[in-house]
């Protein structure tokens, strides 16, 4: 089914839509860079994963007045093509795949930008947090190929300095949180280990989803607390103290180097 639908934009591309894009932006790139936002801004909650559901493709005024006739139909395709790639995944999202233009002056022919946002329409209640935190806009370079992200450099932007990887501090010793997921716990194979006999052997992990961390209690005997408020899963900012049995454990973020 995904292939049909894929099928379907390059077609699209190499028919009436190939002779308006074939030196700017591609149809079938949109595509595949809405679905790779997908991927890569997905949420794993406890027992299910959510993914983006609203999107909005940030194009130059020339690269967006080539499809201008044809514009609801393309926004149509892509919807389509995300819903499609979403329950591929197992991608469980707030509500059907939201796609939307705009123009930004900004944009030199070629390059486009997607941000994306997790936003609850549907109903008033959300198993996720209150505040979904929305995923930076991206810039991307539209080739006859393959796209690539664009460089910092190649945009005439200063590259982000350097910086050392978040941490926690336990009994004075600092972990610095090198891997996407890092168990605490007592077990000699945790990644990091605390000796503390009220904490269980795999007790709780740190996440990073995005550009977040977040401490998610690992079905332990006696829990977690951050800040003295018991919880199974908590976004954990700068200097937040998580409580793991007898032990306080401090989480630090990455600072300029």
């Amino acid at each position: 089914m995904l292939r049909t639908i894929e099928q379907k934009i390059e077609s699209l591309f190499e028919g009436a839509f190939g002779r308006a894009f074939r030196r700017n932006v591609q149809p079938v790139e949109l595509a595949r860079k809405l679905a790779k936002e997908m991927d890569d801004y997905k949420m794993v909650s406890v027992s299910q994963v959510y993914a983006p559901n609203e999107y909005v493709v940030y194009l130059s005024a020339r690269d967006r007045d080539q499809f201008e006739s044809y514009e609801p139909a393309l926004v149509k395709e892509l919807e389509e093509y995300l819903a499609e790639h979403g329950r591929r995944e197992g991608y469980q999202l707030l509500s059907k795949p939201n796609v939307s233009f705009r123009t930004d002056e900004d944009l030199e022919v070629g390059l486009f930008g997607i941000s994306n946002r997790m936003i609850q329409r549907e109903t008033p209640d959300s198993p996720l947090e209150p505040a979904v935190e929305p995923g930076a806009t991206r810039i991307y370079r539209a080739t006859p190929s393959e796209t690539e992200s664009v460089s910092a450099a190649e945009l005439g932007m200063e590259p982000e300095p350097e910086r050392e990887p978040p941490s926690v501090t336990v009994d004075g010793a600092q972990h610095r949180l090198a891997k996407p997921v890092m168990v605490i716990g007592r077990s000699k194979d945790a990644d990091i280990r605390v000796a503390d006999p009220n904490i269980s052997r795999r007790h709780a992990e740190i996440r990073q989803e995005g550009s977040a961390f977040w401490i998610v209690d690992l079905d332990s005997t006696n829990g977690l607390a951050v800040n003295g408020r018991a919880s199974k899963r908590a976004k954990l900012d700068d200097e937040d103290r998580i409580t793991l049995g007898s032990s306080e454990l401090v989480f630090r973020r990455a600072k300029s180097s």
